[in-house]
């Protein structure tokens, strides 16, 4: 039969004792086919250059693709058709390039084909391989095909009972989706081996952590004396060399800090901006006049430019540093050759523990800043803004720091 298809004409389309087809009256060789079961699955049926009739499949209608989604898939195969192409043999010459793919293991799949992707188009490309090899050593070796479902909830049972949160479970768990993801849209597997895999529920309301003021005052007071610390040191150590007619290292008493690192924490804790951000900042996007810094869509989580004020605190840091800082052209913050920076969980471990201050991570500075914000009565939608988050639920998790708010409401019944 031929119809329109329209969402109305499927919703009254019946399974019927053997299958039919109702074929797209807009989009030539667009049908969809109606198993006795009720399943609907849409194909694309057309000519080939030889003559002979072919069809592709497009998908399943619900379980993979909505009507919309699969009328641009047909629209894009006419397209294809028009040009000379015969879909289905393309299809079949890219599986043919995947060398195999029914056996190609994980660990050959991203060495071969996802790593240079990912890298190229992942922010965290490069945490996301290692957190995949660190989590699932045991599917390295394995075919994609038969990684299973069940396999990864005995590994998400396992993390649970051994004491890893929920949302770092999830976040290892969608690596691996992404993973396959990827494989199934390259054509390299037919279908999501984790499709029905639901994430683990979060509570949204756990509490924030953030550092009290007799923390921060300790926390700030441990920065200065470490900066003192190393001064000290550099001193004793360009004497000895001096003593022995060695070359001596670049003096640092007159520097107000002894490296990057009080600097790159107090400006963290005073502008919100995630880890990756401080370390990808660079002079031109910091405007001293004008005191404010600018996060472009390129390093934002977000993809989307902010503006953040500074702060007299972070203004004054700023001003500091770039007074110090031997080039003020690249990096805010460059490693020792100008590269981005790497792995500062040393020092950083060092300095909270010197501080005697526990249970918090980096990224906690960023939590510190917004609920400092909201306690201080800023609105939310600022606070969104100030930090980047993609929707107001994010910044929702701070709501119950706002001074008063829950004891007013309550108040008003009496």
């Amino acid at each position: 039969m031929k119809a329109k298809l329209t969402a109305r004409t499927i919703k009254e389309l019946k399974p019927a004792d053997q299958a039919y087809e109702v074929v797209d009256t807009e989009i030539k060789g667009f049908l969809l086919r109606v198993q006795p079961t009720g399943r609907m699955t849409f194909y694309y049926s057309y000519r080939s250059t030889e003559g002979a009739r072919k069809r592709i499949k497009i998908g399943t209608l619900g379980s993979e693709l909505t009507l919309n989604q699969a009328r641009d898939i047909a629209l894009k195969h006419a397209a294809q058709v028009v040009e000379g192409q015969d879909i289905q043999a393309t299809k079949q010459k890219t599986r043919a390039l995947a060398a195999g793919a029914k056996e190609k293991t994980l660990e050959r799949f991203i060495d071969a084909r996802y790593r240079s992707w990912a890298l190229a188009n992942l922010k965290s490309g490069q945490a996301t391989i290692q957190s995949i090899h660190y989590s699932f050593p045991k599917l390295l070796k394995q075919p994609l095909n038969k990684i299973s479902l069940s396999y990864i909830e005995s590994w998400r049972t396992e993390r649970l009972e051994a004491g890893i949160k929920p949302s770092t479970i999830n976040r290892c768990a969608n690596a691996l989706r992404g993973v396959l993801s990827k494989a199934v849209e390259w054509d390299v597997i037919e279908e999501h081996p984790l499709k029905k895999l639901k994430a683990l529920h979060v509570d949204s309301a756990a509490k924030i952590r953030y550092l009290s003021a007799d923390e921060e005052a300790r926390l700030l007071q441990c920065l200065a004396d470490r900066d003192q610390e190393l001064k000290d040191a550099r001193a004793r150590a360009n004497e000895h060399r001096k003593v022995r007619g060695y070359k001596r290292y670049p003096d640092l008493s007159a520097l107000t800090y002894a490296d990057h690192m009080t600097p790159m924490v107090i400006l963290s804790l005073k502008t919100g901006m995630r880890r990756g951000e401080v370390f990808d900042l660079t002079w031109d996007n910091v405007c001293l006049n004008q005191r404010v810094i600018t996060i472009t869509g390129e390093i934002a989580k977000s993809k989307r430019t902010r503006h953040i004020p500074l702060s007299p605190t972070a203004y004054n840091v700023l001003l500091e540093w770039k007074d110090q800082s031997p080039t003020l052209s690249g990096r805010v913050f460059p490693g020792d050759k100008g590269e981005r920076l790497g792995d500062i969980r040393k020092s950083w471990g060092t300095i909270l523990s010197t501080a005697q201050i526990t249970n918090f991570r980096w990224h906690d500075m960023r939590h510190d800043f917004a609920s400092k914000l909201v306690m201080k009565g800023v609105p939310l939608n600022t606070v969104r803004e100030l930090c980047g988050h993609s929707d107001l639920n994010t910044t929702l998790r701070y709501a119950h720091l706002a001074p008063d708010h829950k004891s007013e409401a309550v108040a008003l019944i009496g």
